[in-house]
This record gives structure tokens, C-alpha cells and sequence, in this order.
């Protein structure tokens, strides 16, 4: 570790004399974790190498008279530094989203026709593909958010940050703070609850228990990538009945 201090122009200047070593488990499961919801393509080697950094910096930055515990105080700093380091990278390939996009609309118009949650063989009949393909698709969507920038982005491809860039109007909501009001989670709870059992289940397991996927497949008695594509379908769904928010 110390090597890759240096090699980052890193000196250890620590307070309290935390040995930031005890916690490298710490980076190491977060990362684990991080990992399990994104593409392959992702190195979980790398995003460890960006929360080592993170966790110097917490430790450089920490202040025990705030009266929070480091653990806490620099689990928030290592995540947020491995998420900055995901939108630099764009992990989640345009023709995912683009796939994501169309399962979103075709779950959406089946909501309406049949008035339930559709099963995952009238969504791939909906988008005119054999089941085994439009179980491909989500796994292709591993590590699709509920909400990204691209939410955001206009018709000519603008993203938020140029759109942001060129004119402000600082009269208008901001979009990221109107997803975190009461409406909003009232939403959530209630698309999460009109979810079928099993994609509840799913959901639970992973964020309220945090059990990994390969623990979620035992449990369920299915395979590792099944649980993955579960998920994805989860939080497509959740996007659906979302929409006037994101």
C-alpha cells in the first residue's frame, strides 16, 4: 500500500494516529460489493486501488471530536471516491442504457395493457426476442442505476454537466435534490411494494440484509448471474414506475 501512496504523491500524514491498515478490509468489501452490481468490465482491483486512497484521505481529514466513529466517517469517503472514479471511467456501456431504456418501455406499456407487473416472458415478447435473449439483455445491464446523468440529457445528446455549463437557471429545482424529497420516497416505497415477490425478495436481500449475489443465489436456489439479471430487471422496473421523477 505504501507503494501506491507514493506512487499517487501521497505522504502519510495521519490524525489520531489511525493505522489506516486495520481498515484495508474495510476498502476491500466495499469495493466487493461495488463490484457485484457493475459490468465485468470492471476491475475491483482498481476500485480497491481508488478506496486505499480514499481511506488516506479520510484518515488525513478525520476529526474525533465530531464524535462519529472513523469506520463510519471514512466508509462514506472511500464509496464516494470509487463512485467519482466510475463516472470518470463511464462504466456502463451507451448500448446497455439503450437496452435498458427499451425493457423500461416495454415493462411500462405492459403495465398498462394487463394491469399488473408483467412476467419476463410477455416482456420478451413485447420487444420481439426469445426469453433467452432478453435475459442477455440484463445481464448486459448489470449495474444500471436507479437514476444517472443521461436521465438528464437532451435530445442532441447534451449531457447534464454541459447543459449545466453553458446556462444555469437557478430558478429551476435542482433535479437531484427534488429525488431525495418525501414525494419521492413515497414513490419508491410504493413502486417497490407493486414489485412481483420475488424481485422484492431480491432487492431486500441485497440493500437491507447486503447479502452478495452469490448469497442471494443460494437462498433462492439459482445461479449467481440469475440474481444479477433479477436485479437489473428489479431496478428497470423501479425506473418505469418512476419515470415523472427521473
Amino acid at each position: 500500500m505504501s507503494a501506491l501512496l507514493k506512487r499517487h504523491g501521497y505522504q502519510i500524514e495521519q490524525r489520531c494516529d489511525i493505522d489506516v491498515t486495520l481498515h484495508a478490509p474495510m476498502v476491500r468489501k466495499i469495493a466487493g460489493l461495488m463490484a457485484a452490481r457493475l459490468p465485468s468490465s470492471v476491475d475491483i482491483n482498481d476500485l480497491v486501488q481508488v478506496g486505499i486512497i480514499g481511506l488516506i484521505e479520510a484518515a488525513k481529514q478525520y476529526d474525533p471530536a465530531q464524535g462519529v466513529q472513523f469506520e463510519t466517517f471514512a466508509s462514506q469517503r472511500v464509496r464516494g471516491a470509487m463512485l467519482d472514479e466510475l463516472r470518470r471511467e463511464d462504466w456502463l456501456p451507451r448500448q446497455a442504457r439503450r437496452q435498458a431504456r427499451q425493457i423500461e418501455e416495454a415493462i411500462s406499456k405492459l403495465e398498462q395493457q394487463l394491469g399488473r407487473a408483467p412476467r419476463e416472458t410477455e416482456i420478451a415478447e413485447q420487444l420481439g426476442v426469445p426469453l433467452d435473449e432478453y435475459q442477455t439483455m440484463l445481464g448486459d445491464c448489470k449495474g444500471l442505476s436507479l437514476l444517472h446523468f443521461e436521465d438528464f440529457s437532451d435530445d442532441e445528446g447534451e449531457g447534464l454537466s454541459d447543459a449545466l455549463a453553458n446556462i444555469v437557471d437557478t430558478r429551476s429545482p435542482d433535479p437531484l435534490a427534488t429525488l431525495s424529497d418525501a414525494g419521492f420516497r413515497g414513490s419508491l416505497i410504493e413502486a417497490i411494494g407493486a414489485l412481483p415477490e420475488r424481485d422484492q425478495l431480491v432487492m431486500s436481500l441485497y440493500y437491507e440484509q447486503e447479502m452478495n449475489l452469490k448469497e442471494i443465489g443460494a437462498v433462492l436456489g439459482v445461479s449467481e448471474s440469475r440474481v444479477s439479471q433479477l436485479h437489473s430487471q428489479a431496478v428497470v422496473r423501479l425506473r418505469g414506475r418512476l419515470r415523472e421523477w427521473i
